[in-house]
């Protein structure tokens, strides 16, 4: 199996790098994100970093109306960026990634299922990190729904310190960067927690956890992850 490294950086988290292998189950080209020795991501299934978009911008209430502004966090291989871009509401989109390194990539079009995502006229991508975003309150602005693809699950953190914003404050924090009818919308790689669900109806009106299941030719079987939602946040 021949692997192919298209970048590779030190950065605060530990050394990124990005690299290309041909699956021979799959017929194509796989790309996959590594820090250290951790798999961060993978255009290998891609259904559950869509459909983030999808379930959060269908939940986004009809007083916001036809031009929506909306918050991704983590820009990653960019499919939650893309999928968010195929609804015709999204006037906005701002991409908030910590690191500088997968910035590049997209801007340098390495990522052939999003070439040109950076030069979207409708996207903006500002290195900063989330979660202090959230913590800090330094959202200059309220966003339609605000979607986040970036620890693995919400008890399998990729560092300590992001943990905060899974609490009912943290979910609170991140409700007050929404309008009145706006969505959270949280992706995760393990099955739903009711504990994530009840504390994100402290902070919203609502609150639910979508599994999104897809054919795994790897395993001949289903795999899955799921989709956290609130919408309405109790300001």
């Amino acid at each position: 199996m021949r692997i192919e490294e298209l970048g590779w950086d030190e950065t605060p988290w530990g050394t990124i790098s990005l690299r290309r292998r041909y699956d021979r189950v799959t017929e194509r080209d796989v790309y996959e994100v590594k820090i250290d020795d951790d798999f961060l991501m993978s255009s290998q299934f891609t259904v559950g970093e869509e459909e983030l978009s999808r379930i959060g911008l269908a939940a986004v209430g009809a007083s916001a109306g036809s031009s929506l502004t909306v918050l991704v966090g983590g820009l990653g291989l960019g499919y939650t960026a893309r999928a968010a871009l195929e609804d015709e509401r999204v006037a906005e989109l701002t991409v908030v990634e910590a690191l500088q390194p997968v910035i590049d990539w997209h801007r340098r079009d390495l990522l052939p299922d999003t070439v040109g995502l950076a030069a979207d006229p409708r996207v903006r991508i500002v290195r900063d990190d989330f979660f202090d975003l959230v913590r800090a309150r330094r959202a200059d602005r309220t966003y339609d729904a605000l979607l986040v693809d970036i620890d693995h699950a919400p008890d399998w953190l990729l560092r300590e310190d992001h943990g905060d914003l899974y609490t009912v404050e943290g979910f609170g924090r991140a409700g007050a960067m929404l309008g009145a009818d706006g969505v959270l919308a949280l992706w995760s790689d393990e099955p739903p927690e009711d504990e994530v669900v009840r504390r994100m109806g402290e902070a919203f009106e609502e609150a639910s956890a979508h599994v999104v299941a897809f054919a795994n030719p790897l395993t001949g079987g289903e795999a899955s992850n799921t989709v956290y939602l609130a919408v309405r946040p109790r300001h």
